[in-house]
């Protein structure tokens, strides 16, 4: 049996629980594991010499297409080191009966503070200030507020719930859209329900936490943006593709986006992008889920749901 093993924060020389566990399994089941070497997920021709003789695979950001699925002969199951399943074919999986899982709540809390780290930094011009300050300027910049401030959250999951919990202690309203949503849980932990046009209209600032899916793609658009308010901030950690990157880029220059935090993007790694040139703009590398805590969760996880489908055991968390 082989096992393929791609996340580029769970590696040959991880330590931790996840990986004990993963390795006593192959132990025991005489397996061999096979890592990813190239420290960025594989595309496509790179996964497919890897993955067609596995019976297991624990993916990372891969690519995981119908033609990579379609040269499996033997692979059982994916079991995703994450919660977004986007870049998986899953119509091509259920039909080969390939198991897909993912674990979800796993990296929420780090995705959590870093989407509130974003609307700091973008709100208070902080990368900007710490650059001018260390290049010897002393400038006076006037940033934004978040008390008082009304915070419109789009996915209202364990991540979601997060920001939720941290925009409140900055004593900010909180409008959440999700069409899934807890009406109960919203009440009880003070979350006004709104739909997507409220959140939109009414907000200071805006973060996403939504799947990426044929619906979803492109959901901060042109004609969205401009029913916003004037100054907006706005956040995402979610997928690049829910927000079309080049309106947002006009309408940062035009001032009606007054600021972007941006931890995905619609090609990784972006490559050059007018984002760059702006200083209402904070970006990190997709690092939102990089945290020790997340990477032990995930990879927990992740093993588990591997080993209780290869096992033919009931896993909660197929898809």
């Amino acid at each position: 049996m082989k096992i393929l093993v791609t996340p580029t924060s769970f590696k040959a020389d991880s330590i931790g629980p996840g990986m004990d566990l993963l390795r006593q399994f192959v132990k025991e089941h005489n397996s061999e594991l096979v890592f990813n070497s190239t420290g960025r997920p594989l595309i496509e021709d790179e996964l497919i010499p890897l993955i067609k003789d596995c019976e297991g695979y624990i993916a990372g950001l891969d690519f995981v297409t119908e033609k990579v699925i379609d040269t499996c002969t033997f692979l059982k199951v994916i079991s995703r080191y994450g919660a977004g399943v986007d870049r998986v074919d899953l119509t091509a999986a259920k039909k080969k009966g390939i198991s897909v899982c993912n674990t979800p709540g796993a990296n929420a809390q780090a995705v959590a503070d870093l989407t509130l780290a974003l609307i700091l930094c973008v709100a208070r011009k902080i990368p900007m200030l710490d650059r001018k300050t260390k290049e010897g300027q002393w400038i006076r910049s006037n940033g934004t507020e978040l008390y008082g401030k009304t915070i419109g959250i789009l996915g209202l999951g364990a991540i979601g719930r997060g920001v939720a919990k941290r925009a409140q202690g900055f004593s900010m309203r909180v409008l959440a859209y999700d069409p899934f949503i807890n009406r109960q849980y919203a009440l009880e932990n003070n979350i006004e329900v709104s739909d997507f046009e409220g959140v939109i209209r009414n907000t200071d600032v805006i973060c996403l936490h939504l799947p990426l899916t044929e619906e979803t793609k492109y959901i901060i658009s042109d004609a969205v943006i401009r029913r916003m308010k004037k100054g907006v901030i706005l956040v995402n950690t979610a997928r690049g593709g829910l927000i079309d990157e080049k309106a947002v880029c006009e309408h940062l220059k035009s001032g009606q986006i007054g600021g972007l935090g941006l931890d995905v993007y619609e090609e990784e790694p972006p490559g050059t992008s007018p984002l760059f040139e702006l200083d209402n703009v904070v970006l990190t590398p997709h690092t939102a889920s990089h945290t020790a805590e997340a990477t032990v969760n995930m990879a927990n996880m992740a093993v588990q749901n591997l080993i209780q489908v290869l096992s033919g055991k009931s896993c909660p968390y197929i898809l």
